[in-house]
């Protein structure tokens, strides 16, 4: 081995170069006995099967056995929206992008129903209904519109005939 030319700043001793090369190849032996020893756990993992990100679940026993288009106090079974000849394009046209459970919880006025088919056309990239938008709005406008139920009407405080009532009898 020479020594190194001192006149030259990046010249790096000969022994440096042997200790890294050293190194090197003990690196290389200890990764190459590494896998011997964890070659069938690298090939399990390597060929594993991928985790689907979304979970299945398991099928409901009771509605597999249902048909499609059973009916039940005027409710279709399977999508819970009230039965009409008509119920098959409401599935088709609102069921392909949302859940009925949406239509079934929200009540609107057939002009409330249309602006909410609109939003949805503008943010939600709904395609144009053509000729079946009228046939749902009239669907969801009978099935689904506010209901005036539920709590009674304020009591009338004017029309009440008020008496006093006489304790000392």
């Amino acid at each position: 081995m020479s020594k190194p030319n001192s006149s030259d700043p990046n010249a790096v001793p000969n022994w440096r170069l042997f200790i890294a090369l050293v190194k090197f190849t003990l690196f290389t032996i200890v990764l190459a006995f590494s896998y011997l020893l964890l070659e069938d756990s690298i090939d399990e993992w390597i060929n594993r099967k991928p985790i689907p990100i979304v979970k299945t679940v398991k099928r409901n026993r009771i509605t597999d056995d249902i048909p499609w288009d059973k009916v039940v106090n005027g409710i279709h079974v399977r999508s819970g929206l009230y039965d009409d000849p008509n119920v098959q394009t409401i599935i088709g046209a609102c069921t392909s992008c949302h859940s009925s459970k949406l239509i079934i919880q929200n009540k609107a006025t057939r002009e409330g129903w249309e602006q909410m088919i609109r939003w949805m056309q503008k943010t939600q990239n709904l395609s144009d209904l053509g000729e079946s938008e009228p046939i749902i709005l009239d669907y969801l406008a009978k099935y689904y519109a506010p209901k005036k139920e539920g709590r009674r009407t304020n009591i009338d405080m004017d029309a009440i005939e008020w008496y006093v009532l006489d304790l000392e009898q």
